[in-house]
């Protein structure tokens, strides 16, 4: 495949985290110039070395982060390094390079307590260390790079290419016959490389000329609870979805508090001449077409068989 030299040459850290695999291919099929990095090969907390591998590109993607949320509690320094000090160095570069930065942040800097749609302009309130953490890199970006920074916020991510709730789900379906799910959460299930097409979509946007830095909410349309997830990955998956029975969070107390509700409102890709996610239905359906998901189901249907 011709690579497109307008381009130029895209960075994806984090690259072999879920997200980061399904950006590369997403850039390796619209036939973009692009290099990956894991955390082996950058530690985005080297100034130097982040100097170095930003070097030359056009436009980088961070994929890199600290995700464990619930480790965030007792080591909340240790996450703010990765998150927010890290983010902080890679903007830096990238202001002085300039280089066109495109940040994937989360649900969990908002306080999680509404009823209607977070708008991008929503102040933000994180109720955990994650997303304090998670906060401070997206000040970062936004104070460095007022007009080449993009934060784009995501939420309930699964993927083929890391653990997540689906595959867990269709996992669980071939060891047990029925599963307690939470029902009183909220929120937008929303796959990887659908984000990771949108991520690429913005950046050839924004090297246009065609979309502004600041916040953008890269979740799906529609919304759900974990359970109404649960019971549509049965479904699709040629499952019974009244295997999945409703509970509450009290049921599953974690260490990290949860937002109750993390729907977010879509306004901004409108600017960037882009329409929002499909409905989170639609990705999911899209998603286990694939052949890991796929695979998955097939195994959960064998051992519900069995």
């Amino acid at each position: 495949m011709k690579t497109n030299p307008r381009a130029g040459r895209w960075l994806v850290t984090g690259a072999a985290g879920m997200l980061g695999q399904d950006v590369l291919a997403v850039l390796k099929a619209s036939g973009i110039d692009a290099v990956g990095l894991r955390r082996a090969d950058l530690d985005i907390t080297d100034p130097a070395a982040v100097r170095a591998a930003v070097e030359g590109v056009t436009v980088v993607v961070n994929c890199a982060a600290w995700t464990d949320v619930d480790g965030a509690e007792t080591a909340e320094e240790a996450a703010t390094a990765v998150n927010g000090t890290g983010v902080r160095v890679l903007a830096d570069a990238c202001a002085d390079a300039h280089v066109r930065l495109l940040h994937v942040s989360t649900d969990y800097v908002l306080p999680g307590d509404a009823s209607e749609p977070y708008r991008e302009d929503t102040a933000t309130g994180p109720v955990n260390a994650y997303g304090r953490s998670k906060l401070v890199g997206e000040q970062a970006v936004t104070e460095l790079l007022p007009q080449d920074g993009y934060v784009v916020r995501t939420a309930w991510l699964y993927g083929e290419h890391g653990p997540n709730f689906v595959a867990t789900m269709l996992k669980l379906a071939a060891q047990r016959d029925t599963l307690d799910v939470v029902d009183d959460q909220h929120g937008q299930p929303t796959w990887s490389y659908a984000l990771a097409r949108r991520l690429v979509e913005l950046g050839q946007a924004a090297l246009k000329g065609q979309a502004m830095g600041g916040i953008y909410h890269g979740t799906a349309s529609g919304r759900t609870t974990w359970m109404g997830l649960a019971r549509e990955t049965y479904r699709l998956g040629g499952l019974d979805p009244e295997r999945i029975r409703p509970t509450t969070s009290e049921a599953f107390v974690r260490p990290a508090v949860r937002p109750a509700f993390s729907v977010l409102a879509h306004d901004r890709w409108d600017e960037a001449g882009l329409a929002p996610l499909a409905d989170w239905r639609e990705q999911l359906a899209e998603a286990l077409a694939t052949p890991g998901f796929a695979a998955l189901a097939a195994q959960a249907r064998d051992g519900a068989a069995g």
